[in-house]
């Protein structure tokens, strides 16, 4: 894919459904009784690999890829039955984290793994409380990796002897030592098949896009400050879900729009659920001209339009609580930041290292090969704006974050800008070059 400078960017857009909350929709509506409907669901290969999960777990999911919707026929806490074959995630490290809190509840054993990145990311984060637990989940060769083995454990098996499987997992009071909404959703997941409450702890607030969906399709959930819990055993209603546009997608339109001269974009129905909106407060600090318009609820999520003008930005520092709210926005947010006046010091992005790629180490690199005066730091980088970037062969490393961040370069850069493996855009934006 090549990618050319622009001299404007104009018009109005939608970009797609949420992932993190089209992710949970089939999860919920699966574990739900009766039918969940999905409008604006997002077609992108990772969540195609969750429906494909619960397809092998005996849910019955219509997807109507050309409308973007998908129908789920729930059956219930007890209504998963055994896979007849490994469960491969694909790409998706919500689905594997996720799915493997719900399986450790089950009354069947199951073996959940992915592709060849799957199987490099830590699974430990998510191992250690599952197996405070009481859960039998299992790693192969006793390196934290997939593919990960979970059997009935001997309370699960007894608690089906005596047909009372209410006491399958011990609920517990997990002190998660990093913020992530993955860690977090897989054990309030497996805390529905707990014996009592069961309370994760975060040292900063992650996304709570589980928290609010829990309690949509009826779980008793308490959320105060980092602290959330779930209580055990609730019975979960199929219900009707319009999915806002990810604010991640949109991200990379806000950051074009930004950095392109002339340019002024709507991006319309965008989620900005404040766990997620930090991009929004990141560009504002940098002087941007962004404003939100059309504000309302979808449900138990806020969303607006998104009205973004070219401007000019100056440099800043991020770090802290802000980190968890824009993750996967990192990559396009150090795009901006070349174009801005001043310095610009990313901090506390130690996670990235653990993503699709070593996103710290593809970040650098790459923006330095485009002529980027740019130093990577043990838990960020530090980037000196201003500098004119030229064209460059990009490596995606199959990280379609990283393919789409360096898109938007190109937008701005001298040259031609070449980005290798384009394709990995599937997994989040099937449609990104085509809307680009």
């Amino acid at each position: 894919m090549i990618i050319r400078k622009r001299s404007s960017l104009k018009g109005s857009m939608t970009v797609p459904g949420d992932k993190s909350i089209s992710h949970r929709s089939v999860m919920l509506g699966a574990l739900s009784e009766g039918i969940t409907e999905v409008e604006n669901f997002l077609m992108g290969d990772d969540c195609l690999s969750t429906i494909s999960c619960f397809r092998r777990l005996g849910i019955s999911i219509d997807n109507d890829i050309a409308n973007k919707r998908v129908t789920i026929h729930g059956k219930g806490l007890d209504g998963l039955t055994a896979p007849n074959d490994v469960l491969d995630v694909g790409n998706s490290g919500t689905t594997i984290r996720i799915l493997s809190g719900i399986l450790c509840g089950q009354k069947f054993t199951s073996t959940i793994t992915g592709d060849s990145s799957i199987r490099k990311r830590p699974m430990e984060r998510i191992l250690i409380p599952l197996r405070q637990m009481g859960a039998d989940i299992a790693d192969m060769n006793n390196d934290t990796f997939a593919p990960l083995f979970i059997n009935s454990s001997s309370a699960s098996l007894s608690a089906m002897q005596s047909n009372n499987f209410n006491h399958v997992l011990k609920g517990i009071h997990y002190i998660s030592p990093v913020a992530s909404a993955q860690v977090k959703s897989c054990v309030l997941f497996a805390g529905l098949y707990a014996d009592s409450i069961t309370t994760v702890t975060e040292p900063a607030i992650s996304r709570n896009h589980t928290e609010l969906m829990l309690s949509y399709f009826g779980a008793s959930v308490n959320a105060e400050g980092t602290t959330v819990s779930v209580l055990p055993r609730p019975k979960l209603t199929g219900r009707r879900l319009s999915i806002p546009g990810d604010i991640s997608s949109a991200a990379y339109f806000i950051a074009a729009a930004l950095i392109v001269p002339n340019s002024e974009l709507l991006i319309k129905n965008v989620g900005i659920n404040p766990t997620r909106d930090g991009i929004i407060n990141v560009c504002r600090m940098m002087g941007a001209d962004i404003k939100l318009e059309n504000i309302r609820n979808y449900g138990s999520e806020p969303v607006c339009d998104i009205y973004v003008r070219h401007s000019s930005l100056k440099g800043i520092e991020i770090g802290g609580d802000i980190i968890p709210t824009l993750i996967d926005e990192i990559p396009v947010i150090a795009v901006l930041s070349c174009f801005a006046d001043g310095k610009t010091v990313i901090r506390n992005a130690e996670e990235l290292k653990v993503k699709e790629s070593n996103r710290l180490e593809v970040i650098v690199n790459n923006l330095s090969n485009m002529g980027a005066d740019i130093t990577a730091t043990e838990d960020g980088m530090i980037i000196n704006g201003g500098k004119p970037l030229h064209g460059a062969v990009i490596d995606s490393r199959m990280d379609h974050r990283i393919a789409m961040a360096f898109a938007i370069a190109g937008l701005a850069a001298d040259g031609d800008t070449r980005i290798l493996n384009p394709e990995c855009v599937n997994i989040s934006y099937p449609e990104f070059f085509k809307i680009l």
